[in-house]
């Protein structure tokens, strides 16, 4: 149906790589595809004990600003996904995990990029040892899960994994206080 007749490299970067697909159509036509090559990632949400959810501050290029996000980096070669959400919780927020339970996983950018993450639940948090990226400078934050929702509809969040993480956090509590009834 769709088959990559021919796939050009275009750039070779740090951490992605940016193809020129031709792309055979289902009508036999070529179609020119733009394709950001890009590892997996986990992201974490750490939720406390009273339900309030933990979240990095730091500086994205891209944005040119600070920006408020959930814990997630990318997964190193062969790593599965929940360990790679255990390490960089601890790396990025000090905080390791009592329980850590998957969520849901998506693509970022589905239109130009293979970019996935993979979503994890914190729970039962304890004190570990932040271990910071020489270029990596971040703030904890700590807001409970309705004022995490409200900040997406506010515009004070503007990351597509952190408002995804947030409303499932939403669901994961919403449906573990139910079972607890």
């Amino acid at each position: 149906m769709y088959e990559t007749v021919e796939s050009e490299l275009k750039y070779k970067g740090r951490v992605l790589d940016v193809y020129q697909d031709k792309v055979m159509m289902p009508n036999g036509r070529i179609a020119k595809r733009e394709n950001i090559v890009r590892g997996l990632a986990a992201a974490i949400i750490p939720v406390d004990e009273d339900e309030n959810m933990y979240f990095v501050r730091q500086y994205r290029h891209a944005a040119d600003k600070l920006v408020l996000e959930i814990p997630a980096g990318m997964l190193e070669k062969d790593e599965e996904p929940k360990i790679a959400a255990a390490r960089e919780l601890e790396e990025e927020t000090g905080f390791k995990a009592g329980k850590l339970t998957y969520i849901c996983n998506t693509y970022m950018d589905i239109g130009i990029c293979t970019s996935k993450v993979y979503f994890y639940i914190a729970e039962k948090l304890k004190t570990g040892k932040q271990h910071l990226d020489i270029d990596e400078f971040i703030e904890i934050e700590k807001y409970s899960v309705d004022e995490a929702v409200k900040m997406i509809f506010d515009g004070k969040i503007e990351d597509a994994k952190t408002m995804a993480g947030i409303l499932a956090c939403k669901q994961f509590i919403q449906n573990k206080n139910e079972q607890n009834k």
